[in-house]
C-alpha cells in the first residue's frame, strides 16, 4: 500500500514554481546519500585508523533466461542492491543462458586478487540447482566461496507477492462475502526436488496470511498441480474470484504463460521491487554471520 498525496497548496505552485515539500524532499534524499556514503567510508576504516579488509563480494545467482527481459532486469535489482549498501562489491553470475555464467564471474573476481565471496541465488525455493549447482560451482572458484539460502521462503518475500497483487488490482478491503469467494493461485516454476514444494508451500502460507484468502501453489512445470489445474479445483469449490501471483524472479515464458491462464488478475513477476534487493542483503548478511562450519546455510530458511 501507498500513502496518499498530501493536498497541496496551490498558491505556491504552478509553472516555474517548485513546491516547497518538492525541495525539502530533494534536500533530505541528498542528506540520506551524504551520510549513507561517509558511514560506508568510515566502516572501512578501523579504530585505530588502518583501513578494514574488504567485505565479501556478492555474487547474486540468477538462473538465466531467452527471454531478454529478465536480464535487464536482474541488473536493475542490482543497482538497487547497490544504492542500497554502497561500497559493498555486487557481482553477477548465471547458472545457464546468460553471460556472465557464474565460473566465468567467481573466475574473474579470483584473477582481480578478491578474497571471498557470498553466492546468493536469485532462487525462490531449494532445488537441484540451490542442492548441487551452485555448491559445485563455488568449490571450483579460484577463491573462498559461501553460498547462501534461496530468498524463499521468506517474510519478505511474501511481502513483494502481496504488493504485485495490489499493483495488479487486489483490492485491501473487501467484506466477508467477497473473502468467501476469493482465492490466489502462487504460480511457481516446479521442480521435482521435494524441498522445493516444501518452500513453495510455505511462502503460500506467508501470503495468505497477509491477504486473509487461500493461496493455493502451483506450477508452470515438472510438479503439480498445474496453475490451470489448481484454477479448475478453486472453481469447483465456489472462489470465482481468483488471482494470480507471479512466484518468478524476472519475465519469461513461464511467468507469462501462468499470467495467461489467470480467470480475473495476474500481478507481475517480482522483478525489482525494493522488498527483492532487500531480502539479497538480508541473506548475504545472514551467510555472513554464519560460522562456515555450520550446516549447509541453503537449509536455512528464517
Amino acid at each position: 500500500m501507498t500513502a496518499s498525496n498530501p493536498a497541496r497548496d496551490e498558491s505556491t505552485t504552478g509553472p516555474g514554481v517548485q513546491p516547497q515539500g518538492a525541495h525539502l524532499d530533494s534536500t533530505a534524499h541528498l542528506l540520506n546519500r551524504i551520510s549513507s556514503q561517509l558511514a560506508t567510508q568510515l566502516s572501512l576504516v578501523s579504530l585505530n585508523g588502518r583501513r578494514r579488509p574488504e567485505p565479501p563480494a556478492l555474487v547474486v545467482v540468477a538462473h538465466g533466461s531467452r527471454d531478454p527481459r529478465a536480464l535487464s532486469t536482474v541488473r536493475t535489482l542490482l543497482d538497487r542492491v547497490r544504492e542500497l549498501r554502497p561500497g559493498l562489491p555486487v557481482h553477477l553470475g548465471h547458472i545457464e543462458l546468460n553471460e556472465p555464467l557464474l565460473p566465468d564471474t567467481l573466475t574473474a573476481l579470483g584473477h582481480t586478487g578478491t578474497e571471498e565471496a557470498i553466492l546468493v541465488p536469485l532462487l525462490l525455493s531449494r532445488g537441484y540447482h540451490v542442492k548441487r549447482d551452485i555448491p559445485e560451482m563455488a568449490a571450483a572458484a579460484p577463491l573462498r566461496t559461501r553460498v547462501a539460502a534461496p530468498l524463499g521462503p521468506h517474510p519478505l518475500l511474501a511481502e513483494a507477492l502481496y504488493a504485485r497483487l495490489v499493483e495488479a488490482g487486489w483490492r485491501t478491503r473487501t467484506d466477508d462475502a467477497t473473502r468467501r469467494e476469493s482465492a490466489v493461485v502462487l504460480a511457481a516454476a516446479g521442480s521435482r526436488d521435494p524441498d522445493s514444494a516444501v518452500d513453495t508451500g510455505r511462502t503460500a502460507r506467508l501470503l495468505a496470511e497477509r491477504l486473509g484468502v487461500p493461496v493455493v501453489p502451483a506450477y508452470a512445470t515438472t510438479a503439480g498441480p498445474t496453475v490451470p489445474a489448481a484454477l479448475r479445483a478453486l472453481a469447483a469449490a465456489g472462489r470465482h474470484r481468483v488471482a494470480v501471483a507471479s512466484c518468478f524472479t524476472a519475465p519469461g515464458r513461464f511467468a507469462t504463460e501462468c499470467a495467461q491462464a489467470a480467470p480475473w488478475i495476474a500481478a507481475a513477476p517480482l522483478g525489482t521491487h525494493p522488498a527483492m534487493a532487500h531480502l539479497l542483503l538480508h541473506r548475504y548478511d545472514q551467510t555472513l554471520t554464519t560460522p562456515a562450519t555450520t550446516p549447509h546455510p541453503a537449509l536455512a530458511t528464517a
